[in-house]
């Protein structure tokens, strides 16, 4: 039997009208007030909608949007920030949380819904189908990425279509986040979407496109679509919650803290990038506020905040952070696809560590340029090998794409050589990432106790679970200047081809060598 939906095309609309018409639609759902909806949307200006748990300056360029009238906004669901132009389509299904044509578990609705979606694309010509965990692909690419929220028993689910696509201004607008490229095994931007002018040479009208979709989504839960528009009780909501969406209490809903120190930390899981920003009280003793931000999807949307609501006034160690976090997921009904417990206890741990890194001699300031792989820094005591970017050397140098230092002076890999070997260390220059895997194997196996190290946080991200599987003890400290990941040049460097010239933080290198150091005390000098 067929249920009776409403098919409502609300056309081309600002980020903000698009935006409160999603919480309209909920709220007027959850009351019973409107029918099972199927909407359609579109975007004019251009915009970003970041996901409901980023921070805007995290994830947008902003001073380019301001330039070239590209709005900002936050969406109701979570994930990663997106651009849009009216190049873009985008379809949601607004029903109850608990309609029998849906799947219960959140995995498995994707799949539903995604699944009908690729079938729309398959009748236009392109063999597109559903990606795990919640995308549509073309022979591997990213075509439509979707996401879902609830509220008071409605459900709202959504996704783009990728009709056209303009690469050059999304990489200008977003700061995209490469830590997601190693697991896609990617190398540009291009080589992991597509759409559908690329896929048919061509771009189908607009209503073939929408009628393929809906006629998809009505077969999978057997709907009745019958076309009509907004009602008063809508139109009235709207204009009420419209000032809201443009302003920036809603906009920058989601923040960092300002002027106190911020201990951070980041995580890069199934479910997305997760990233923790942590403040203590006074004494360092227990937890004032905590913030988890990311491209993640959470059940129901408020999870994230009940839960850092749950962590505030804790004790600042390890394992009181540890059974909050437990506590917290054991009685409540949050859900995080792809996202475990261990996941925040892992990063929320690392974030605490950073507490104690002013015992080292490390500025409070500076705390969140040193992280650690394979256990604690207060659990590394020696680390007689000294790791070191190739990106760093002079572009010009004969040493640049090859192992060894003459030690001229004229570049920072030079000078931390040259503090290397005053203070005893071995200095290595890590030319690529299989170099470094090698180098780190092999270190483990003679018994090497640890290394000192120097590479970029995007880095880190990327491969901190290689890091974790070969399993050698490591201190590293973030890099100054553009590196590869944020000029869009992560495969020359994976190749050992970056072509810029990078900086190290040679003050923390140095007090770093002189603490870990086989033989404390021989210099114990640091520029901090």
């Amino acid at each position: 039997m067929h249920s009776e939906w409403r098919l409502l095309d609300t056309g081309v609309r600002t980020a903000a009208e698009n935006m409160a018409l999603d919480e309209v639609l909920l709220i007027a759902r959850s009351e019973g007030a409107i029918p099972d909806t199927l909407r359609f949307l579109q975007f004019d200006p251009p915009c970003v909608l970041v996901g409901y748990h980023q921070v805007v300056e995290q994830e947008v360029r902003l001073g380019f949007c301001e330039r070239h009238g590209i709005e900002v906004n936050r969406r109701l669901t979570g994930g990663g920030a997106l651009y849009w132009d009216s190049l873009q389509l985008g379809w949601e299904i607004v029903t109850t949380c608990d309609n029998p044509r849906l799947e219960r578990k959140i995995e498995r609705l994707y799949a539903q819904v995604c699944g009908a979606v690729a079938r729309a694309l398959v009748k236009l010509g392109v063999p597109a189908a559903y990606r795990p965990r919640n995308d549509i692909e073309v022979r591997g690419r990213k075509i439509s990425g979707t996401g879902g929220t609830e509220l008071h028993g409605a459900l709202l689910y959504q996704g783009t279509l990728l009709v056209d696509f303009d690469v050059e201004t999304m990489l200008k607008v977003l700061k995209i986040p490469t830590e997601k490229l190693k697991a896609k095994e990617i190398n540009s931007l291009k080589e992991r979407v597509t759409c559908l002018k690329w896929e048919l040479g061509r771009v189908p009208p607009l209503n073939t496109i929408k009628e393929a979709i809906a006629e998809e989504l009505a077969r999978e839960l057997k709907m009745n679509l019958v076309p009509a528009g907004l009602t008063d009780y809508e139109e009235t909501l709207l204009a009420h919650r419209l000032p809201y969406f443009k302003s920036d209490d809603w906009i920058n809903a989601v923040r960092t803290p300002g002027d106190k120190l911020v201990l951070k930390a980041g995580r890069k899981t199934r479910g997305g990038f997760l990233r923790c920003s942590l403040v203590l009280t006074a004494d360092k003793g227990r937890v004032e506020a905590v913030y988890f931000t990311g491209d993640f999807f959470a059940h129901p949307r408020r999870a994230i905040y009940d839960l850092e609501a749950s962590l505030r006034g804790i004790e600042a160690s390890a394992d009181a952070a540890a059974s909050a976090v437990r506590e917290f997921f054991h009685r409540s009904r949050a859900r995080l696809p792809g996202i475990t417990v261990a996941d925040f206890t892992s990063v929320l741990c690392d974030a605490l560590s950073k507490k104690d890194y002013p015992a080292w001699g490390i500025p409070a300031d500076r705390v969140n340029d040193v992280s650690t792989v394979v256990g604690p820094l207060a659990g590394i005591t020696t680390a007689p090998v000294v790791l070191l970017p190739y990106c760093a050397k002079l572009f010009t140098c004969r040493y640049r794409f090859r192992q060894g230092c003459s030690l001229c002076g004229q570049c920072d890999v030079g000078e931390a050589y040259r503090l290397a070997l005053e203070y005893g260390l071995k200095p290595v220059t890590i030319q690529n990432y299989e170099m470094l895997s090698r180098v780190l194997r092999r270190l483990k196996s003679e018994g090497v106790p640890a290394f000192l190290g120097s590479c970029c946080e995007a880095f880190l991200t990327k491969h901190r679970r290689d890091f974790e599987r070969i399993g050698l003890p490591g201190v590293l400290v973030d890099l100054d200047s553009s590196t590869c990941y944020e000029l869009k040049q992560e495969g020359a460097a994976h190749a050992g081809r970056f072509e810029n010239q990078t900086a190290l933080k040679l003050d923390l290198l140095e007090l770093l060598m002189a603490r870990l150091a086989p033989h404390p005390g021989k210099n114990m000098k640091a520029r901090v």
